[in-house]
């Protein structure tokens, strides 16, 4: 496909979304139908769609309205390239430009991005941000660049380093954290290499690393309450060499936890909610609760436009169930470990006082907090000991 062609699929794709589908199934959508499509150009509209996604009010701006073609039109305008290159008419590319789109005075001051994220959760940002506010909302705006975690009980990261350079990966040691290596090309050909496949490296951004390798964790059994996918569990088993215990209050989220263990050669054991009071009670309980994502925006852009006020607030009510569930789950002196990958003072600091509130026998020992000006994602973790 030419980058023409590629930017009229975006087109298509933005269309859809605009439509109310998730940004993801409109692709494969897409790509289902596009069987001349390489996986080259499944990976470049991808980055198109998402491209627009991060700006996508200033897209909107540049480009004089809101529909898939105008938002293409200024992502060209927003990336410096000439829009009649891309607007051929020719083959599969989308038909020429207009006069009226030719002729419109470009609104270079629309391009600014604090209106890149909806007006009601700026002043979210900016209470995180302060001073760094310019700063912080230019790099959501970016892509986010791939990090991978060193399972150290299999290797080093410079025999990684050296595997990945083998299969065309360039990669470099990344000096915030020990585990952590910063892929600089060759992205999407990591989960086929064998430094994947046995387990010696997992995707897992640099923030996460971080806010895991922060914990002091202790030698008596761990609990990963809200698993996932299960990379936190992955990488405190790697960490400690200790057995963990996982669960999710949606259990299928945690159905490839197992094979992944295997290949990392990590002893995690999957509970269901019966047997939470079973097994426990835990020297540590991991929560890595539900919430806004915003930390997330530069890999899940849709996410910021998807937000209510109203979803944000019960995100907000469910982490304060989950803590005083978990509670229960700790053993006395045990800590209780909380994550989100949130900016927001409302899922971190303002949730971790108002527990402390409500449980003054309990007492904060610890809180860090990362943006992508500081690490790659937004990420908060807290410490809380119990009495």
């Amino acid at each position: 496909m030419t980058p023409a062609a590629r930017a009229a699929a975006a087109i298509a794709v933005l269309d859809d979304w605009l439509s109310g589908q998730a940004a993801e199934q409109a692709l494969t959508n897409w790509a289902r139908g596009a069987r001349y499509a390489g996986s080259k150009d499944r990976a470049a509209v991808r980055d198109l769609v998402y491209d627009v996604l991060r700006a996508r009010e200033s897209c909107a701006r540049l480009g004089g309205g809101g529909d898939g073609r105008a938002l293409i039109l200024g992502l060209t305008r927003l990336q410096g390239i000439d829009p009649e290159t891309i607007f051929t008419g020719d083959g599969y590319a989308a038909p020429v430009l207009l006069r009226d789109e030719l002729a419109q005075a470009v609104d270079r001051d629309g391009a600014d991005p604090q209106h890149d994220v909806p007006a009601w959760l700026l002043d979210h940002v900016t209470q995180r941000a302060g001073d760094a506010l310019p700063a912080l909302l230019a790099a959501l705006r970016m892509r986010a660049p791939l990090y991978l975690r060193v399972n150290t009980r299999k290797t080093t990261r410079e025999d990684c380093i050296a595997h990945l350079a083998s299969q065309g990966i360039t990669a470099e040691a990344e000096p915030r954290a020990a585990t952590a290596i910063l892929v600089t090309s060759g992205a999407r050909q990591v989960k086929s290499t064998q430094a994947y496949r046995e387990g010696w490296i997992e995707p897992q951004d640099l923030s996460v690393q971080r806010a895991v390798l922060a914990v002091d964790w202790p030698s008596g059994p761990i609990l990963d309450y809200c698993a996932g996918g299960g990379g936190k569990s992955l990488a405190i088993a790697a960490l400690t060499g200790q057995r963990m215990w996982a669960h999710d209050a949606a259990p299928r989220r945690m159905a490839d936890l197992p094979i992944r263990a295997a290949r990392a050669g990590a002893a995690i054991d999957l509970l269901g909610r019966d047997a939470l009071h079973q097994t426990g009670p835990f020297a540590a309980v991991l929560c890595d609760v539900p919430c806004s994502g915003s930390g997330t925006w530069r890999r899940d852009p849709e996410a910021k436009w998807r937000l209510t006020p109203a979803r944000l607030a019960e995100l907000v009510a469910l982490q304060a169930e989950i803590l005083d569930a978990a509670m229960a789950l700790v053993a006395p002196g045990g800590q209780l470990v909380y994550m989100t990958c949130s900016l927001f003072h409302a899922e971190n600091e303002a949730q971790i006082a108002a527990f402390c509130a409500r449980n003054p026998d309990w007492r904060r020992e610890m809180e860090g907090v990362a943006t992508p000006l500081t690490a790659s994602d937004g990420f908060y973790h807290a410490v809380l000991r119990a009495p």
